[in-house]
């Protein structure tokens, strides 16, 4: 067999045998690629060339910024930034039919935009609100599925780190990616109220929050427009040229610690804690980072994309068939993968085939982050509908037939961000940071 097949023919089903055997989608990855150069190349240089691979993928400048925004995302998660913008949240959308969950809504995507995590917004979102919802009557598995629908939002709103992981492969603009995704974002956030709006409309009980006069409307959205401000502080200084992502991850992370401490919400003796849980989550996505460059070398040896592209415009050539082709096979594997494990294996094989197609890459990566957030609230494997139902203390399948007519509204939307690209790249293009 020639040998780029052959490592082709490991790497793949030596990805599907480790994951049947239940390692970790990272193991899987890192022992299939390694097994399959070693076929290629030979033991002495396969593990040169791992080597080298390992340190190109990780000597990244822009993959600096993921740490500090997930460190940013855990200060605000301790730090009672929650609070406050459930609290704003309910003043902008108190009056609707069923204004806690449009509340919930709200506060997950204002959360999102200044944490960029979808699951740290249903942990602290969910947490802080499903005790109210309950004591207002709501249906628990309703009020879990509206926060589970709702906190992907923050993965598509800047800052993302997704983004981040897909402008690694892709060498797309961080900042046109981060402004891409404010349309959409909205959109996804829309589609969940509009759900909610027509479910609170037939069911009367659903109460709107008591009028509430315009001094403490007031008051209340002042006490949180410096959490709100590390959006204008954070992605208004980067689209300004002030400084990189990289440096506004870190400012946020100074604003967010500054921003608690003057809460009094946070001590000292718990930044170590915090510093061990942002690690976490830091060494996992560079662990996988470090190992998909060594599939993607393989990949590459093995004309991986090459074959794809081929496979798929045997096909059809029509742009509408192949995206929408693309779409399937990226909510498919949505349901089983994370997100940044999917963005790194797979952004590499369709790239070149939607560029071929006069795709812009900012488009696509919209479009590619849009699809892998609805696998975060999908069975068997999504972490935001995990983190959700464990936070409103209800069992996974109660919840999943409630979610079903808000997985409906974001296919819609998706239909209309793949095929709309104004949706996507119209900020981008008028701010000057992607050429049309």
């Amino acid at each position: 067999m020639d040998p780029a097949a052959l490592a082709a023919l490991i790497l793949f089903v030596g990805i599907a045998l480790f994951l049947l055997m239940g390692a970790p989608i990272s193991i899987a990855v890192g022992l299939s690629s390694l097994i399959a150069m070693f076929t290629a190349l030979g033991v002495e240089n396969g593990v040169l060339t791992a080597a080298q691979q390992i340190f190109r993928g990780i000597n990244s400048f822009p993959l600096l910024a993921i740490p500090f925004f997930v460190l940013a995302g855990v200060i605000m998660n301790q730090g009672g930034i929650a609070l406050r913008l459930v609290n704003a949240a309910k003043v902008m959308v108190g009056r609707m039919p069923g204004s806690l969950a449009q509340t919930n809504i709200a506060a997950n995507a204002l959360f999102g935009a200044v944490s960029g995590s979808g699951v740290a917004a249903a942990a602290a979102i969910g947490s802080t609100i499903g005790p109210i919802q309950a004591k207002e009557g709501y249906n628990k598995p309703f009020a879990a599925a509206v926060n589970i629908a709702s906190a992907p939002s923050g993965m598509i709103i800047p800052p993302s780190n997704l983004m981040i992981v897909y402008s690694l492969v892709s060498s797309a603009s961080v900042a046109a990616l981060f402004v891409a995704g404010y349309i959409p974002g909205a959109m996804w956030a829309i589609a969940c109220m509009i759900i909610v709006y027509l479910y609170a409309r037939k069911r009367p009980e659903l109460k709107v929050t008591e009028r509430i006069t315009f001094r403490e409307g007031a008051t209340t959205i002042l006490a949180a427009v410096p959490a709100l401000l590390l959006i204008v502080v954070v992605i208004g200084g980067i689209l300004a040229g002030f400084f990189t992502p990289t440096e506004g991850s870190n400012i946020a992370v100074v604003y967010s610690l500054l921003l608690s401490f003057a809460y009094r919400t946070i001590k000292v003796k718990q930044l170590p804690s915090m510093l061990m849980d942002a690690a976490r989550t830091t060494s996992v996505v560079m662990f996988l980072v470090g190992v998909s460059s060594i599939m993607g070398f393989v990949m590459s040896y093995a004309q991986i994309p090459a074959m794809a592209s081929e496979a798929i415009f045997s096909i059809s050539s029509n742009p509408i068939v192949v995206l929408l082709l693309i779409s399937v096979i990226l909510l498919i594997l949505g349901c089983f993968m994370d997100p940044t494990p999917a963005v790194l294996i797979f952004a590499p094989i369709f790239l070149p085939i939607v560029t071929a197609m006069g795709i812009h890459p900012v488009h696509f990566g919209i479009m590619m982050v849009f699809n892998l957030s609805i696998g975060t609230i999908t069975p068997p494997v999504g972490p935001i509908l995990f983190v959700g139902a464990k936070v409103a203390d209800i069992a996974i399948e109660d919840v999943v037939r409630r979610l079903l007519p808000f997985f409906g509204a974001l296919l819609l939307v998706l239909m209309m961000v793949i095929f709309t690209p104004a949706l996507s790249m119209w900020l981008p293009t008028m701010l000057g940071l992607v050429t049309p």
